[in-house]
């Protein structure tokens, strides 16, 4: 389908990222997997670009440019080749949170940084025993005696970039009222070279295998009072603030993985033969991927309204969850009958569409899973 959604500038910074990918991520992507993470030098490759730019104002080293089509980009281009930046895509969901929720002093501290991919962040929300359950997290700071800092104590599970990360925001409970599920939750800006931040393990997980998943401790971690972002006890406010941008970026992403799968499979059944002929000449092929292209503009046209909607500030909570909703459950039919045409070769994790299979599954679970979304648009309809 016939696309306005992506400008002139889009589509030069397209060229830029998927030269990258070519270059420096598609022939050693499988190294990567093994090792569980990016190298860090690729953080410093995509600050040069301009990648971690998005979002920052200028007087910080950022472009200024707040448009997140930009971030639709780079996940079409990382789909399309089957590949991740690794726990960059955990940086690349907080330009908003650190600008919209700082001092003066503290986006003089860490914007450069994070522009230029010196300073890597992730955020710390998830519990080994809260899941979806944001507010029913255990994780508490204290404040000392003299106000100074908080002590920090407990633990964070699914940490995507952890491990590299340079700063973790750390949701966590600042308030003994456990009466107010949200109202004493706060957002602390954690150094994870501070003492007592450490990396409890990193587990194998089904798919995004270069992205730097980690369960962290925080164990009496002094956070000073200067790293708290927003107020004392508004955490829960600014993470639903995140949501939105969150779920549409998970959205755009199945979408991408599904548009990937089908091009790829496309590309396959020409090729591969069966029985003597292709497999592209057999009804059942042609059919099967008639209905994925028509499943994927359909995607398509949801992603691109909701682009539009966000960068025009009209995106609102009920509609980001609905769009991720049906692009994440609808994604993962598309992509299972494209890794049916590819037979035994669909089953090996060397191939991209396995990748694409593997890596689109969290879609459904994180940032909110599938069963969070439907209470969001039922409640939005009065149920």
């Amino acid at each position: 389908m016939r696309r306005t959604v992506f400008q002139d500038e889009h589509e030069a910074f397209r060229a830029v990222v998927r030269g990258l990918i070519e270059a420096e991520v598609v022939p050693v992507y499988s190294e990567w997997e093994t090792a569980g993470r990016v190298p860090r030098d690729l953080y410093l490759k995509l600050g040069k670009l301009g990648i971690f730019g998005f979002g920052i104002p200028e007087e910080f080293g950022g472009s200024g440019e707040k448009s997140f089509k930009f971030n639709a980009v780079i996940a079409e281009e990382c789909a399309r080749a089957g590949v991740t930046f690794g726990g960059a895509s955990a940086h690349l969901a907080l330009p908003a949170t650190l600008v919209n929720y700082t001092t003066p002093e503290q986006k003089r501290r860490w914007l450069p940084g994070f522009v230029t991919g010196e300073l890597m962040t992730a955020i710390a929300i998830t519990e080994p025993g809260a899941g979806s359950d944001v507010a029913g997290l255990r994780t508490a700071a204290e404040l000392a005696e003299d106000g100074s800092h908080y002590l920090l104590n407990g633990s964070k599970a699914f940490v995507s970039g952890g491990a590299q990360a340079d700063l973790v925001l750390v949701a966590c409970r600042t308030s003994a009222d456990r009466s107010d599920r949200r109202g004493g939750m706060s957002l602390l800006a954690v150094d994870t070279r501070a003492p007592g931040v450490t990396v409890d393990s990193e587990p194998v997980t089904l798919g995004l295998r270069s992205s730097d998943i980690v369960q962290m401790t925080f164990t009496d971690v002094r956070v000073p009072v200067g790293d708290v972002l927003g107020e004392p006890g508004g955490a829960f406010a600014c993470l639903a603030d995140i949501f939105p941008q969150e779920r549409l970026g998970i959205a755009v992403g199945a979408y991408a993985q599904a548009a990937a799968a089908v091009h790829l499979t496309t590309e396959y059944v020409r090729e591969r033969t069966a029985f003597g002929k292709p497999l592209a000449a057999f009804q059942n092929t042609k059919f099967v991927l008639a209905d994925c292209k028509v499943t994927v503009n359909a995607l398509q046209a949801v992603v691109d309204q909701a682009l539009d909607a966000f960068d025009s500030g009209e995106l609102t909570a009920e509609e980001a969850a609905a769009t991720k909703l049906y692009c994440t459950e609808t994604a993962v039919r598309v992509l299972d009958k494209c890794l049916q045409l590819h037979g035994g070769l669909g089953f090996t994790m060397d191939h991209p569409i396995a990748r694409l299979y593997a890596d689109n599954r969290a879609s459904r679970i994180f940032g909110g899973t599938s069963e969070i979304m439907r209470t969001i648009v039922a409640k939005s309809m009065g149920l």
